[in-house]
């Protein structure tokens, strides 16, 4: 089999210590050299910063980015995308457009021997009460089709600044520990129903983890961002390894 890839949390649309154009050259990049021995490539959400699909529009920009995954997936190679919470908005562009499949819940898939657990991680664990009850409400149709109501140059700019806004208030993600991180705390109790999955595969946190989980031989990985850390993970049907891609913009 080819090897299986993974990454998240590109948030394209937003500028960092380098700008949202250079990262997607960067990621187009990254695409461009695994295709080589890929057989299937997760995108585990929040591809954008922001991302509402009108009618008959679509956000501007990406186009480096979304010509690169059509031409990929036109190669034959599979792409699957999951939503997140900064990109839940993503309806049938992507599948219509681009032949590639949108999850907007977590899967269970096998690959060689080992069974995996692929999420965007948004909502899961304990806690955060308030951004779930935020998610309910902009994952319901309601909201949605009132959201579709505003003008483009007012609602995606509208979204834009509460997303920057949001950031800012947030700070920079800091790993909590074990016994904090709730993803973990997740996974663990996850497996006492599907004792079965060797991975646990989730994005979200903006923090590379590998962490062994309470059985001794499950592992959660989480794959990081492309703003911080630039990092994916690979699978080469026996093994799965964490990695950083090179920080090289010339």
């Amino acid at each position: 089999m080819g090897k299986i890839y993974f990454a998240s949390d590109f948030h394209l649309g937003i500028d960092t210590d380098r700008t949202s154009r250079e990262r997607e050259r960067l990621i187009c990049r990254w695409l461009d050299e695994i295709r080589v021995d890929a057989e299937k490539i997760y995108l585990v959400g929040d591809l954008f910063d922001f991302w509402f699909e009108y009618k008959r529009a679509v956000p501007k920009g990406y186009v480096r980015f979304l010509g690169k995954l059509a031409e990929i997936r036109d190669s034959g190679i599979e792409i699957e995308v999951f939503t997140g919470n900064h990109d839940m908005w993503l309806f049938d562009y992507f599948p219509k457009e681009l032949n590639i499949p949108v999850h907007r819940n977590q899967i269970q898939v096998k690959h060689g021997n080992k069974q995996f657990l692929i999420g965007h991680g948004d909502g899961k664990g304990p806690g955060d009460h308030g951004y779930k009850m935020i998610k309910k409400v902009f994952a319901s149709r309601t909201c949605q089709w009132l959201f579709a109501r505003l003008h483009p140059n007012f609602g995606i700019g509208l979204a834009d600044y509460l997303s920057r806004r949001s950031r800012r208030l947030a700070g920079v993600e800091s790993y909590l520990g074990e016994e904090k991180e709730w993803l973990v705390q997740y996974a663990n109790r996850k497996l006492e129903s599907m004792p079965e999955i060797d991975y646990f595969i989730f994005g979200h946190r903006h923090l590379p983890l590998d962490i062994t989980l309470n059985n001794g031989k499950s592992r959660y990985v989480n794959l990081g961002d492309w703003f911080q850390h630039y990092t994916y993970a690979e699978f080469d049907g026996e093994h799965l390894e964490l990695k950083n891609y090179q920080l090289d913009f010339d």
